[in-house]
Formats: structure tokens, sequence, C-alpha cells
């Protein structure tokens, strides 16, 4: 049953954090953040939210990192308000480098087929 719950919260926090950069958070470092997945831990304290962005460049992503960690508060407070849940919990950011990994194993595949032709 606790499961279950922690499910739905995911998703609920997922739905809420998009709606909350897209509307309320100004940064320009946040700007085209993907949000990927979040795991909330079995006891509902801690949410770790993982993003993706569109450039490879290291400087964006410490950029966007820092942003998102500057923004972090005013998230929680949002959350804090759209959720019914007792306590709401800390966030923290990752950066998913699953799209990344993703595209280079299909380029190295596609090299492998160029090489074998």
């Amino acid at each position: 049953m606790a499961h279950y719950r922690v499910g739905r919260l995911e998703q609920e926090i997922q739905r809420e954090v998009n709606d909350i950069l897209l509307k309320r958070v100004r940064d320009p470092r946040v700007q085209g953040v993907t949000l990927t997945g979040v795991e909330v831990t079995g006891d509902l304290q801690q949410v770790t939210i993982f993003y993706s962005i569109l450039s490879d460049k290291t400087e964006d992503e410490q950029k966007t990192a820092q942003g998102l960690e500057k923004a972090s508060g005013l998230i929680r407070g949002e959350l804090g308000s759209r959720l019914s849940i007792y306590k709401t919990p800390e966030i923290k950011f990752e950066l998913d480098t699953s799209v990344q990994y993703g595209d280079k194993i299909d380029r190295l595949i596609n090299k492998l087929k160029q090489d074998k032709n």
C-alpha cells in the first residue's frame, strides 16, 4: 500500500515541478530543462528530481545545476502549498545522463555499421 502512495506522490511532484519551472521560475539558467524522473524516499522526507538538458557542454550543465539549486527553495515552497502532505520533502536535483548515454551508443552503432560497409 505504501509503495502505491509513493508512486502517486512521485507523479504528482513531477507534474507540479514541471508547472512551477514553466510558470514561476524566471531564472534563464533553467530554461529548457526537462524532468525525466522523480524518486521519493520511503519515509517521504527527501525527493530526488532527475533532469536533462539539450546541451552537452559542461558549462551549460553547471549553470543549469546552479539555477536549479538556487530555485529549489521556491520550488519547495510552492510544492508545500500545492500538495496535501504532512511535510514537504527536501529537494535534490540530479542530472540524468541516460539520454546522453543512449545518444553515444547510437553513434557507436552507426559508426560500426559504416565501418562494416
